[in-house]
């Protein structure tokens, strides 16, 4: 397995303190990462010349582009506004694919306030199987993320992913949000991943725990996954900058 970066876990950074897409993947690659996951909440614009300036960048840092990340849900309340998601993601994997990433992260969402889970479950399902069209015409994977709401547990997620029923569409595990019975859970989401995220830390039921990654690298052997970690760090007091460096040579030790 490689190691990678997503954008989030600059999120302070990017938003407070002027960091750039380029100096974050300068940053990622003298790190010794093999990749970086470009998030669109930091992208200043999406035209051909940027797109091809960080694809240029990244063959020069000797860096993969492990995957691209949006934001929004498949299940709001009102039928154009999932319209509009549906659309948005439909950009974004055009975008994705035009800077060569080879996944799009996204969320299913969570139920509106007072909104039957039923059918948020079925506004999801219907707006995923729309853009798996367009995903496979781009030759972008979509990764349901693990994200709480209606993919807080496996089961939520893996049925997502079947009644979706695509080979473009696949899971993007985040290893810290899982509560309910996480290993248990990662080995069941497992096999249908695509992408990941790798936080050190999770809510294991009413505890906060480290992740054991030892352990966690045996479950996505087994199932065959070769592809990113992708660091996602987020503990609270905590400057990333330095914790991830350390977090991504303990990986390092794991993985090999």
């Amino acid at each position: 397995m490689k190691l990678s970066c997503a954008g989030y876990t600059f999120n302070t950074y990017f938003r407070q303190k002027g960091l750039t897409l380029e100096r974050y993947t300068d940053i990622c690659s003298d790190w010794g990462l093999d990749g970086v996951e470009l998030t669109q909440y930091y992208f200043p614009e999406t035209g051909a010349a940027y797109l091809n300036s960080l694809k240029r960048l990244l063959l020069l840092r000797g860096l993969e582009l492990a995957g691209t990340a949006i934001g929004g849900a498949f299940c709001a309340a009102d039928a154009g506004e999932r319209k509009q998601h549906v659309e948005f993601v439909k950009e974004w994997l055009d975008i994705s694919g035009r800077l060569g990433s080879p996944c799009l992260r996204v969320f299913a969402g969570e139920p509106p306030e007072g909104q039957d889970e039923e059918e948020a479950y079925r506004w999801a399902i219907a707006g995923i199987k729309e853009c798996a069209a367009a995903a496979e015409a781009s030759g972008v994977v979509l990764g349901v993320e693990n994200h709480g709401g209606l993919t807080r547990t496996a089961s939520g997620l893996l049925r997502i992913l079947k009644e979706v029923g695509s080979d473009w569409v696949g899971a993007l595990l985040d290893f810290g949000n899982y509560q309910d019975d996480p290993y248990a859970e990662f080995a069941q989401t497992a096999p249908h991943t695509v992408m990941t995220h790798a936080k050190p830390a999770s809510r294991f039921g009413d505890e906060h725990d480290w992740v054991d990654y030892g352990r966690v690298a045996e479950i996505m052997r087994e199932a065959g996954y070769r592809g990113f970690l992708s660091i996602e760090y987020e503990e609270p007091g905590k400057d990333a900058m330095v914790e991830v460096p350390r977090f991504a040579a303990y990986l390092k030790g794991i993985t090999g």
